[in-house]
C-alpha cells in the first residue's frame, strides 16, 4: 500500500514540474511545407500543408495566408495532421504563409513563407518497369495531365538505387528519358530502384515504390572462408567444419562440395543449400556441416551454381598435442565490443601466411556464439562488434596458418563482457587430520558458473566463533585443488569455509566442520627403545672387547677351549649355534670323554638308599658295592619313583622339573661331599682338566 502511494505522490509531483516548466509564451514555430497535389484525387486544386505538430500539446496552432501583394487577410485554425487551404479561399499567384501558436501566456509566429501557386505543383509518382537482359528500367505516369501539361522535354527525373545488402543509395539526378541503363552491374546481384519526377519548376513528386532486378547470373568467384568450430576441449571429436558465405555479389549459390581426406582415405560430400538433408546447417552469416572432423587430417570446400564453382578453399587441421602456447594474448571486452592484440613473434617466419582470431561462447552448439576473423601478418589487432552477455564466459583464442595451410593455436584465454559473483565449489571435504595439520580438498567451480576468471579461492578458519586465520589458495589449472592447513590445535574443533574470488568479489560459502586429534605422547615408547638399543650397542661393544682382551672373562673360561667339544652339553637346547659369538682358543674335532651331570638336589629324601634297600619281600638288604655307585643307584631310582602327579604339579604351577625338598644343613653338607668325591672319581681326565670343580661352581 505504501508502494502505491509513493508512485501516485511522484507522479503528481511531475505531473506539476512539467506544469511549471510549461508556463511562459509559447515557441515561435517552423515554417510548414504547403503543396497542390495533382492527380486523380485532387486534380491541382487545393493547397495542402503540413503542420508536424504534437496533437497532445495544449498551444494552439493556426495556419494564416495572404495575397503577397494584398492587405486581405484570410485564415484558418486547427489542429488536425494535415491543414488544406480551399481553392475558394485564395487567388492563383503568390500567397504570404506563416503559422501562429498561442497559449494563456501570450503568443508567437513562424517566419513568412511565399508560396507560388504555380510552383507548388506536385505529381504522383511514376510506376517502374523492366527488362531482364539488357539490365533496364522505365516508368510512365498514371495521369495524363502531366504529360499535356509538361510535355516531353518539361520532365526531368531522378533515378537512385541500391544493392540488396546496401543501406545507403546512389543517385542519379536530371534523367530527361523515360528510362535507366545501369552499366556493368555486379553478376548475380539484386538491386533496388525507384524514380521521382517533376514539371518544369514543379516540385517534385514523391519516390516511387521500391522496382528490385536481378543482374545475369555467372560463375561464383572468391574463395571460401573455411574454418572450424572446437569447443573449449580443442578436441577434434568436439570440432565442426564452418565457413563464412560468399557475398551476393558472387552469384546465387546452390550447394557446397567438401572434400575430407582421412589419411589415405577421401571422403566428398555434396549437400544442396535447398535440400541441406541434415548434413548442413546454413545461418544468415555462416554455414557448417553437422558431421564430426575426427581423425580428419584436412578438408577441401568449393560453392557451386548454375553457371560453375569456386576454387577449392584447403585447410590442414592442427594436431592434438602439438599446439604451441608461446605467444600472449590481451583483451578487452564489454557488452559491445571485443578488441584482441597480441605481439609480433619474436622470430618472423617466411612461412605465415595469416593469423586468426576467433571467439566462442562458452556451452553454445556448433555455429552458435562463434565468430572469427583473419588479419595479415603485419596486423596485431582485431575487433569484433556484437552483443555479448554478461557474466558468460567466451573462449579467446589465436591461431596462425602456414602458406601450406597447416593451423596452429597460439594461445587461448577466458573472458568476460561483464563480472559477476561466482557460485559454491561443488565439493568441499578434510581429510588427513592429524594433532596439528589437516589437509582440505576441493573441486573447482564450474566454467559456467563462474561468472567472471576466479583469481583465487579465499579459506578462512574458525576456531569456535572467532576466526582466527584467512588463507589464498591458487586457482590456476596448474596448482592441485588441495591445502595443507598447520599450526592449529590438537583436540580443537574447526570449521572450515571457502570461497571463490572474481573481480567482482567473493562468491558463495562452501563449509566443512573437523576435529583435530589427540596429540600423542611418543617419550614414554622411544625411551624404552632408545635404552634397549644401546644396550644391545653396549653389549656387543663389551663382548668384541672381551674377545680381543680375555681378562674381563671368568677364570674357569680359560680351562675350555669351547664347550661343544664336551659332550656334557650336547643334548641341551640352550647351547647350539647361539654359543658361535663365543671366543674359542682351540677345537677338538672327536675328543674322548664321559657323560657328567651335574644336578643339585634340594628335594626331600623319602628313603635313605645308604642305610637299607628294600626288597619285593618287605626285607632289610646290605647295599652292595661302594658308596659312589650306590649314591647314584639311589638318584636314578628316586628320579624313577617321583610320582607322575608331582610331575604334572610342576607343569601346572610352572616350577622346575625337581620337586623342592627340605634337607638338613648337615645332610646337605654330607651329601654334596660325597657327590663331589664321586664325581671326581666318575670324570674322565677330559672333564677333569677342563670343567670346574664344584667348590668353583659354589663360589
Amino acid at each position: 500500500m505504501a508502494t502505491l502511494w509513493t508512485r501516485w505522490l511522484l507522479s503528481m509531483l511531475l505531473a506539476n514540474l512539467l506544469n511549471c516548466l510549461a508556463q511562459g509564451p509559447p515557441v515561435a514555430p517552423s515554417p510548414r511545407e504547403c503543396s497542390i497535389p495533382c492527380g486523380e484525387k485532387n486534380n491541382c486544386v487545393d493547397i495542402h500543408c503540413n503542420p508536424g505538430l504534437d496533437p497532445r500539446n495544449s498551444t494552439e496552432y493556426s495556419l494564416h495566408w495572404e495575397p503577397a501583394d494584398s492587405e486581405e487577410r484570410q485564415g484558418i485554425s486547427g489542429n488536425t495532421s494535415d491543414w488544406i487551404i480551399r481553392r475558394v479561399q485564395f487567388k492563383r499567384g503568390k500567397l504570404r504563409v506563416w503559422v501562429q501558436a498561442k497559449n494563456q501566456y501570450g503568443s508567437a509566429k513562424s517566419p513568412y513563407s511565399i508560396l507560388n501557386t504555380e510552383h507548388i505543383l506536385k505529381w504522383p509518382p511514376p510506376k517502374v518497369a523492366s527488362h531482364q537482359e539488357s539490365f533496364n528500367i522505365y516508368w510512365n505516369f498514371t495521369s495524363d495531365d502531366m504529360d499535356d501539361t509538361c510535355g516531353l522535354f518539361l520532365r526531368r527525373c531522378d533515378v537512385r538505387y541500391r544493392t540488396e545488402a546496401e543501406q545507403d543509395w546512389h543517385e542519379d539526378e536530371d534523367e530527361d528519358d523515360l528510362s535507366y541503363t545501369m552499366d556493368d552491374p555486379q553478376p548475380s546481384t539484386v538491386y533496388e530502384f525507384q524514380v521521382r519526377c517533376s514539371c518544369g519548376k514543379c516540385l517534385k513528386s514523391d519516390w516511387s515504390a521500391i522496382h528490385r532486378l536481378r543482374s545475369t547470373e555467372t560463375a561464383p568467384v572468391g574463395v571460401l572462408d573455411l574454418w572450424q568450430d572446437c569447443d573449449i576441449t580443442q578436441q577434434g571429436s568436439d570440432c565442426a567444419l564452418t565457413w563464412k558465405k560468399l557475398p551476393p555479389t558472387c552469384g546465387l549459390i546452390l550447394g557446397y562440395e567438401a572434400r575430407l581426406s582421412y589419411n589415405s582415405t577421401l571422403v566428398l560430400l555434396n549437400v544442396s543449400t535447398a535440400e541441406p538433408k541434415g548434413l548442413l546447417v546454413c545461418e544468415e552469416i555462416q554455414c557448417h556441416l553437422t558431421s564430426s572432423l575426427k581423425d580428419v587430417s584436412s578438408v577441401s570446400v568449393s560453392a557451386y551454381n548454375a553457371q560453375g564453382a569456386t576454387v577449392p578453399s584447403y585447410l590442414t587441421l592442427p594436431i592434438p598435442g602439438k599446439e604451441k602456447t608461446d605467444q600472449a594474448i590481451h583483451v578487452e571486452m564489454n557488452e559491445e565490443n571485443l578488441t584482441v592484440s597480441w605481439d609480433s613473434p619474436s622470430q618472423p617466419s617466411d612461412n605465415l601466411k595469416e593469423h586468426v582470431v576467433q571467439y566462442k561462447q562458452v556451452g553454445c552448439l556448433s555455429g552458435q556464439g562463434f565468430d572469427w576473423v583473419k588479419a595479415t601478418t603485419n596486423q596485431t589487432t582485431a575487433l569484433f562488434k556484437g552483443q555479448y552477455k554478461k557474466y558468460t564466459p567466451y573462449q579467446v583464442s589465436l591461431f596462425t596458418i602456414s602458406h601450406g595451410s597447416e593451423v596452429h593455436h597460439i594461445s587461448s584465454v577466458i573472458r568476460y563482457s561483464l563480472e559477476g559473483s561466482p557460485s559454491a565449489v561443488p565439493s568441499f571435504k578434510v581429510f588427513s587430520i592429524a594433532d596439528t595439520q589437516v589437509t582440505l580438498f576441493w573441486e573447482s567451480v564450474p566454467l559456467s558458473k563462474q561468472s567472471g576468471v576466479i583469481l583465487y579461492y579465499q579459506i578462512v578458519v574458525y576456531s569456535g566463533v572467532h576466526r582466527q586465520t584467512v588463507h589464498n589458495a591458487s586457482a590456476s589449472p596448474q596448482h592441485e585443488n588441495t591445502y595443507k592447513l598447520e599450526h592449529l590445535n590438537p583436540e580443537q574443533n574447526y570449521e572450515v569455509r571457502i570461497r571463490a574470488v572474481t573481480a567482482a568479489g567473493p562468491g558463495a560459502n562452501a563449509t566443512a566442520k573437523f576435529k583435530t586429534k589427540h596429540r600423542e605422547d611418543y617419550a614414554h615408547r622411544i625411551v624404552p627403545i632408545v635404552l634397549v638399543v644401546l644396550s644391545v650397542v653396549v653389549i656387543c661393544f663389551v663382548i668384541a672387547l672381551c674377545r680381543k682382551n680375555k681378562a674381563c672373562l671368568p677364570s674357569f673360561y680359560y680351562k675350555v677351549p669351547d664347550a661343544r667339544n664336551s659332550h656334557i652339553f650336547k643334548n641341551m637346547h640352550m647351547i647350539s649355534d647361539s654359543l658361535g659369538w663365543v671366543c674359542i682358543p682351540h677345537f677338538e674335532p672327536h675328543p674322548k670323554i664321559s657323560l657328567l651331570e651335574v644336578v643339585e638336589i634340594r628335594s626331600r629324601v623319602f628313603k635313605s638308599s645308604l642305610e637299607k634297600a628294600s626288597d619285593p619281600e618287605g626285607l632289610t638288604t646290605p647295599v652292595i658295592g661302594d658308596e659312589c655307585s650306590q649314591m647314584d643307584s639311589q638318584d636314578d631310582k628316586r628320579e624313577e619313583a617321583v610320582p607322575e602327579e608331582c610331575h604334572r604339579a610342576d607343569h601346572r604351577y610352572g616350577r622346575e622339573e625337581y620337586s623342592k625338598m627340605v634337607d638338613s644343613e648337615e645332610e646337605r653338607d654330607r651329601k654334596e661331599e660325597n657327590r663331589g668325591d664321586c664325581l671326581s672319581s666318575s670324570m674322565s681326565g677330559y672333564e677333569k682338566h677342563f670343567m670346574p670343580t664344584v667348590f668353583e661352581l659354589r663360589v
